[in-house]
């Protein structure tokens, strides 16, 4: 059986594709991710997460290679990863009281195919006070998050709605895709990989 890499540096990611209990190698794509203006936010998301499995594919090439990537999208405008408290102070503040589309892209690269799709999820924020924002940040740190928010913890608190044909496309890794491209190129989940067993 082939090896199985997730090109990513995400610990949320990491956490997710453990959940189908396969075995894994974590190896850092190191590419660059900035945004083109020209984009839209499921393309960005798209090419990145194309580029993710494609720089560790390259060195892995016997490899079945994930990548990943996610852009928020807000009234037109982009919104990556914050990296500071006042960037996220910006982000929820504008987003407040709006609909955020996170656009989740996970692409598959191995057995002679490159597969790739673009998982949507909508979120409807509630109107935020400021202390809300600052308090919010302050408690779930969400600085390494699309949006500035971890709707896996306390950012649940912040909306008003979620919805997406996947729950874990919000978290960062949208599995039930995962799943059907791995299947697709003659790898289900349930059979052919091997197992991470528990202690019984």
């Amino acid at each position: 059986m082939p090896e199985l890499i997730l090109a990513s540096g995400s610990p949320y990611r990491r956490e997710l594709l453990g959940r189908l209990g396969l075995e894994f190698r974590v190896v850092s794509p190191d590419i660059d991710e900035r945004a083109d203006a020209a984009e839209t936010g499921a393309d960005m998301a798209r090419r990145l997460a194309l580029e993710k499995a494609g720089a560790v594919a390259a060195r892995h090439p016997e490899a079945v290679t994930i990548g990943s990537d996610q852009v928020a999208e807000c009234a037109g405008s982009k919104l990556g990863k914050p990296g500071t408290v006042e960037r996220a102070v910006g982000q929820l503040s504008f987003c407040s009281g709006r609909e955020v589309i996170f656009h989740t892209a996970v692409a598959v690269i191995g057995a002679g195919r490159e597969q790739a799709r673009v998982v949507p999820t909508r979120v409807r924020m509630r109107q935020l006070s400021h202390d809300t924002i600052e308090r919010y940040i302050e408690m779930d740190q969400p600085l390494d998050c699309a949006g500035a928010m971890k709707s896996e913890a306390l950012g649940i608190v912040l909306t008003e709605a979620i919805s997406s044909n996947d729950p874990t496309a919000l978290v960062g890794l949208p599995l039930i895709a995962v799943t059907e491209m791995l299947a697709e190129i003659g790898l289900p989940v349930l059979r052919g990989w091997p197992q991470v067993r528990t202690a019984q």
